[in-house]
């Protein structure tokens, strides 16, 4: 936790709720390896309704984009260069007051696939950071795509099949390396893939195993209760967000030992933080993608790194080391769903 963010909760009242509205960026279902993005952010703010109105207006004057609602990519273009660095920058609106969860989301499948099956999920970072090198590209996309396709909930032909299928032809094709390794490992795995498949069959379950933004709701609760305080979520309003997985995120989170006190669903629009949240994720989400690829840019990415959370969700060496906060480093960690 930055140190305006610390002094500014010192100074609040004693037991008194903080309320950090969030939005994010990249969902596309479960569909985590043939989506739109690669990158799936989810941002908090701890602004002010006043505050963030504040925000939005000068960011509003600076653009004078005639746009009805304005969303991150007004502050992407190369044209408000100016305006994103005042938004991100030490001295800016939101400095302090504002995290954000990443994910990589082909290291999240490679993650929910080996904890689910090997229940050892110390092997997934192994097998995403030696698979790409052992298989070649084309042999290490057949593997996501297979996985991605036998952890879905949508029924697609024999998804157990086509894994088990992949699995062996890459580890006959590229014996002894560490991903074969792993790869021989999964093989005998055949019977708790069939009974997870099976056990989809009775209907989707409250929790789906690919979808990030529950997990993410959930470590962004944790990154704002380390001094005690009660917590309470204000969120974009969506169709995920039933009753009953809100009541399995405040359950969680309450097992978990973060003090939340809620979660209250409220449309963008009507709430100036979200609309800020909403900028801060598609923002970071843009900016980690560009450095997940190799074609990153120096200067937004030292902006955006005291923003994120350490705790993020990435499998790649080279960028996680880019994006890290301070004093930390963006790790592979357990998402809280199982």
């Amino acid at each position: 936790m930055s140190g305006n963010l610390a002094d500014r909760e010192r100074g609040g009242a004693a037991g008194a709720v903080l309320e950090v509205a969030c939005d994010e960026s990249g969902s596309d279902g479960e569909n985590l390896t043939g989506g739109n993005t690669d990158v799936f952010a989810h941002a908090g703010v701890s602004l002010s309704v006043a505050s963030a109105a504040a925000t939005v207006g000068e960011i509003r004057d600076r653009i004078r984009s005639p746009a009805e609602e304005y969303k991150a990519n007004h502050l992407l273009r190369e044209k408000h260069r100016a305006v994103l660095e005042w938004l991100l920058a030490p001295e800016g609106p939101i400095h302090g007051q504002a995290r954000v969860h990443l994910m990589e989301k082909t290291f999240f499948v490679v993650d929910r696939a080996v904890g689910l099956l090997l229940g050892d999920p110390a092997e997934a970072i192994t097998l995403f950071r030696a698979g790409r090198p052992a298989f070649g590209e084309d042999g290490w996309r057949a593997f996501l795509e297979a996985a991605n396709r036998l952890l879905r909930v949508r029924h697609d032909g024999d998804p157990v099949d086509a894994f088990y299928g992949t699995v062996d032809a890459l580890r006959r094709a590229h014996p002894r390396t560490d991903a074969a390794g792993i790869l021989a490992r999964l093989a005998a795995t055949r019977p708790r893939a069939v009974s997870y498949r099976d056990g989809l069959l009775s209907g989707p379950p409250l929790i789906p195993l690919l979808n990030p933004l529950l997990p993410a709701i959930v470590r962004t609760a944790a990154l704002w209760c380390g001094n005690g305080r009660p917590l309470r979520l204000v969120h974009d309003r969506q169709n995920m967000l039933t009753p009953d997985r809100i009541a399995w995120i405040e359950g969680t989170a309450r097992r978990a030992g973060i003090g939340l006190a809620g979660v209250r669903l409220v449309v963008a629009r009507d709430d100036a933080r979200v609309q800020v949240a909403d900028f801060l994720a598609g923002i970071a989400r843009k900016i980690a993608s560009d450095e997940l690829n190799g074609r990153g840019d120096p200067a937004l990415t030292a902006l955006l790194r005291p923003y994120v959370d350490p705790d993020s969700v990435w499998g790649d060496a080279r960028s996680g080391a880019l994006l890290a906060a301070p004093g930390g480093r963006v790790r592979p960690k357990r998402s809280p769903v199982r």
